[in-house]
C-alpha cells in the first residue's frame, strides 16, 4: 500500500511531455522511494491549476469534485495504454473504451433548449463540465495521436526503481530525470560491490 505525500517534489518535466499532454497528465502521479506516493492531481484546485497551466481552462475556474474527479481516471486509463505499449502487451479493452467516451464527449455546438420565458435558445448544457469535456477530449486525442503515432515506438517507462514516469527515449536516455539516472547508475554500482566473504 502506498502512502500518499503531500510535499510536491520537484522534477522536470519527462522528455516528451513538453509535446505531448498526455505524457504530461501520464506523470501526474508520482512514486517515490520507500512506497510514497504523489498525485499532482489530488484535489480540484489542483486540478484546475493543473489545467490552466496548460492552457485548458481559464485560470481561478472554480472546479467543483464532481468535475475535477474526470481526470483522475482518465490519466489512470491513459497510463494503463502507455504502459501496455511500453511492455509490448495488448491495450486493455476499459482503457481502449474511457479514451474512446473522451475523445466523444465534447460537445461540438451548443445545444438546444427550451424555457418557456425565452423559448427555444442555444447555450451549452453546463459551462464548467463543456470545459472539462473538451480538456479531456484534448488529453485523450492526444493520447491517441502518442500511441499511434511517430512517437509511439520512443515510449518507455523510467528504466530508474520506484520512478513510475514514461517519457520518449531519446538516444540511449533510459530514465526521466537526472534524479532517476543517477539513483539507477547508483544502484548499479552498489550490486557490482564485492559482498563481504564473497572474495
Amino acid at each position: 500500500m502506498k502512502e500518499t505525500v503531500t510535499a510536491t517534489p520537484v522534477l522536470p518535466p519527462a522528455p516528451g511531455a513538453e509535446r505531448h499532454l498526455a505524457l504530461d497528465v501520464a506523470n501526474t502521479v508520482i512514486a517515490l522511494p520507500g512506497g510514497r506516493c504523489v498525485d499532482l492531481l489530488d484535489t480540484p484546485e489542483a486540478v484546475g491549476r493543473w489545467l490552466a497551466e496548460r492552457d485548458l481552462a481559464p485560470a481561478g475556474i472554480g472546479l467543483q469534485e464532481l468535475c475535477a474527479g474526470q481526470l483522475r481516471p482518465l490519466r489512470d486509463r491513459i497510463r494503463e495504454l502507455f504502459a501496455a505499449r511500453a511492455g509490448g502487451l495488448p491495450a486493455p479493452g476499459e482503457a481502449l473504451t474511457a479514451v474512446n467516451e473522451a475523445l466523444t464527449r465534447a460537445p461540438a455546438a451548443s445545444l438546444l433548449h427550451w424555457d418557456p420565458a425565452r423559448g427555444l435558445y442555444r447555450a451549452p448544457s453546463h459551462p464548467l463540465t463543456q470545459i472539462v469535456e473538451h480538456a479531456l477530449a484534448v488529453l485523450a486525442a492526444d493520447a491517441a495521436d502518442l500511441l499511434t503515432g511517430p512517437d509511439a515506438e520512443r515510449l518507455i517507462a523510467c528504466a530508474s526503481t520506484p520512478c513510475n514516469r514514461y517519457l520518449l527515449r531519446y538516444g540511449r536516455r533510459h530514465w526521466c530525470s537526472t534524479r532517476c539516472g543517477d539513483r539507477a547508475r547508483a544502484a548499479r554500482a552498489y550490486a557490482r560491490r564485492p559482498r563481504p566473504g564473497t572474495g
